[in-house]
């Protein structure tokens, strides 16, 4: 198959120029719309961990909390002196 007549007709090195600027602008634009296609995905699966992750942590927090009231009852201590 020929090149297309318009691109017959360019001057020499303008071929070239007119492919290294499409490709910034796709550059630009594929940058731009892959980072929102990421920020989306983040977003939608930090939404889906959320609650589980909060289960684990309110867990974790109330074994940590039991296993120091624990402790400190079985070492005898004597309170502390309010005031």
């Amino acid at each position: 198959m020929s090149a297309p007549v318009a691109a017959r007709a360019l001057p020499e090195g303008m071929e070239e120029y007119m492919v290294h600027r499409v490709m910034q602008r796709v550059d630009v634009v594929l940058d731009q719309r892959l980072r929102e296609a990421i920020a989306t995905v983040v977003q939608e699966q930090t939404r889906s961990v959320l609650p589980r992750l909060r289960e684990e942590i309110e867990s974790v927090v109330r074994h940590a909390v039991y296993e120091a009231v624990a402790d400190e009852l079985a070492s005898g201590a004597p309170p502390a002196p309010k005031g």
